[in-house]
């Protein structure tokens, strides 16, 4: 099992637009070159499965493939944003832990 943990809505430090820009694209290029079972959006990376309209066409192109996308519900809930999830289902700390527990490799941009 692979699994693919975003903890943010960018990919490293600095400037913000720069950082939502790298994660989209390394998200199409995971999609396109790597199976991947279950995708984790924790934090901020809540975001990308609800306003984020690119990571979402991702997201359903990854359930397409039968991939998992679970999104933390605390999070959801501290951003205010669950109401607004578009894509996968609202996970427990207790999901995300078991499918990180009996993943082989777990990818993290």
């Amino acid at each position: 099992m692979k699994v693919l943990y975003l903890n943010s809505n960018k990919m490293g430090e600095g400037n913000s637009e720069l950082g939502e820009k790298l994660l989209l694209t390394f998200i199409e290029k995971v999609y396109s070159s790597i199976n991947i079972d279950a995708i984790l959006c924790v934090n901020s990376g809540a975001h990308l499965a609800t306003v984020n309209n690119k990571a979402v066409e991702l997201f359903k192109l990854f359930e397409q493939k039968g991939t998992v996308i679970s999104t933390c519900g605390t999070c959801l809930d501290f951003y205010n944003i669950r109401e607004k999830l578009q894509v996968g289902n609202v996970g427990s700390m207790e999901l995300l832990v078991n499918i990180m527990n009996k993943a082989e490799k777990v990818i993290r941009p």
